[in-house]
């Protein structure tokens, strides 16, 4: 395993590998994410502000990602328009029941994305969207 970390960190330079949640209700929004997509959200440690680490995919001993994201850049349709992440669901139409009865709310329902699987855009209880994808 440490020699295919090392591998891909020769091969990949400048990815996203690293994402931040902004909450004013940290413990809230920690069990939103984690019955929600069952992510592993801990304290971190000491440092300069309160922060909570949170495990979506497989990282190395250090803490570091083992699996890169990918994007896409796309044309800005207005000033409200913002970055979105997009985290993989097994089941679009289960999420978008199941983020309701957390408190967060469907923006857009479920699109296809013709070949290639279903999307929707979401909000969490303190308004921070982010969309689900459920490929083929």
């Amino acid at each position: 395993m440490k020699a295919q970390v090392q591998e891909i960190k020769k091969v990949l330079k400048n990815y996203i590998f690293h994402f931040e949640i902004p909450a004013y209700d940290i413990e809230r929004l920690r069990r939103f994410y984690t019955q929600l997509f069952g992510w592993k959200i801990e304290k971190g440690g000491p440092g300069p502000m309160e922060y909570w680490n949170i495990e979506t995919a497989p990282v190395d001993e250090k803490g570091m990602l083992i699996r890169p994201v990918n994007g896409t850049m796309i044309k800005r349709v207005g000033p409200f328009h913002k970055p979105v992440n997009y985290i993989a669901v097994e089941s679009v139409d289960e999420c978008c029941r199941k983020i309701e009865e957390l408190g967060g709310k469907v923006i857009d329902p479920k699109q296809e994305f013709p070949g290639i699987g279903w999307w929707a855009l979401l909000s969490d209880p303190e308004g921070n969207d982010f969309g689900i994808f459920e490929g083929i």
